[in-house]
């Protein structure tokens, strides 16, 4: 093997997963060869799936798969492009103008990803003389959208307003400000304290940005979001969302005043730099859009869902922090239990998402288990009883 610059030593020596390898604990990059849905395939096994993001059950609907299939005989299998230039199809822009009436913002634009969102929102509007306040437990993609800004970011303590109160006073008054704020917080499950957020926003004139990539199909009207749930979308100036999760594709988009909108789509570089979403992707988005307007009982089984399961989980002694929504933390507090619990989990037939530091603070280890509208009362008295079971084994209950 040809020898190798400096620049990959740190490569050459990553082993901190050896030992958990060596193990059988590893837990990530797991292979499923189904469709995602309540019950995955891994290694030939039916394993329930308690780990995804797809809060409303969608992405194995088939009025989706018909919706993707047609758009792809249509427009092919890419656009060969970004918006800016030859990548703007006209399906594109029925998404973004459904998307607008849905949110009730003036305008949306589509971007690739999420992440790719909030990198190209925050980078862009924020410049040098400008300040970023933004909660401590963000999501990466916020936190890299803060870091690409040439603006200077402050972090306030996780959903704390008084936190973010005193860092607000400490900067001139009339700079520009932009406070960045998850509406549900991706690991903890809780919503941020929006009331109280926006009456500081606007005694400190600071803009507000939403990320309500686990919102969306969660709260608010049609599962339209943080801003909606507390009736604040006119106090809320940019509300970011995701298509990976309640709405079953690949994307994100960005919601707001006509001319910032107008604004990003010649300065976000992400956004112009970047081919466009695929056809199948819009198509998956804008279906499942009109689907999830259109059939409100699929929230209503979600939440049911969820006090069921997070009820159960109490009562058999499991602490889930502050959780307010489908996604419930449960906390075991160390790593090597953490992965541990995983792998008998999925050993029982059960699959959960382990979370460790970076993702957590050290010591704030956890399993995230997250609900679908599409689960079963069943499934989930199963998922107890594997709770039960192994919660003792490992001394956790």
């Amino acid at each position: 093997m040809p020898s190798q610059p400096p620049l990959f030593d740190k490569a050459r020596n990553f082993r901190s997963v050896d030992e958990v390898r060596a193990m059988g604990l590893y837990p990530f990059f797991r292979e499923i060869s189904s469709a995602q849905d309540t019950e995955v395939v891994i290694n030939g096994q039916k394993v329930l799936m308690l780990g995804s993001n797809s809060y409303l059950g969608l992405t194995n609907d088939p009025r989706i798969k018909e919706a993707v299939i047609a758009a792809v005989q249509k427009y092919g299998s890419g656009c060969a492009g970004s918006r800016f230039l030859n990548g703007t199809l006209d399906i594109h822009v029925q998404l973004e103008e459904e998307l607008a009436r849905w949110i009730k913002k003036e305008a949306v634009l589509l971007y690739s990803t999420g992440f790719q969102v909030n990198l190209g929102v925050i980078s862009a509007i924020v410049g040098r003389d400008d300040y970023i306040l933004a909660d401590r437990a963000n999501h990466a993609s916020l936190a890299a959208g803060c870091q690409m800004a040439p603006g200077k970011t402050f972090l306030f303590s996780h959903n704390d307003m008084s936190s973010l109160g005193r860092r607000l006073s400490l900067l001139p008054a009339e700079a520009p400000k932009l406070i960045v704020v998850d509406g549900v917080f991706s690991m903890e499950g809780d919503i941020i304290k929006l009331p109280e957020l926006v009456e500081l926003a606007k005694q400190y004139n600071a803009a507000v940005m939403v990320d309500d990539a686990h919102s969306i199909g969660v709260l608010g009207e049609h599962g339209s979001g943080t801003s909606s749930h507390f009736g604040l979308i006119d106090d809320v100036h940019l509300i970011m969302g995701t298509f990976s999760k309640s709405l079953a594709s690949l994307g994100g988009f960005i919601a707001g005043d006509a001319s910032t909108i107008d604004y990003l789509r010649h300065h976000s570089r992400p956004l112009v730099f970047s081919a466009s979403m695929s056809p199948a992707n819009v198509a998956a988005a804008l279906a499942s859009l009109r689907i999830m307007i259109a059939e409100p009982e699929r929230m209503t089984r979600l939440w049911d869902n969820t006090k069921r399961m997070k009820q159960g989980l109490l009562d058999l002694g499991f602490k889930l922090g502050a959780t307010e929504t489908p996604i419930l933390p449960v906390y075991v507090h160390d790593i090597m239990k953490t992965f541990v619990f995983t792998k008998r989990l999925q050993d029982e037939g059960v699959f959960v998402n382990p979370v460790i530091p970076p993702g957590v603070p050290p010591g704030e280890e956890l399993l995230r288990v997250s609900l679908m509208a599409t689960h079963t009362f069943a499934q989930i008295d199963f998922a107890l009883e594997k709770f039960a079971k192994i919660g003792k084994e490992l001394a956790i209950i």
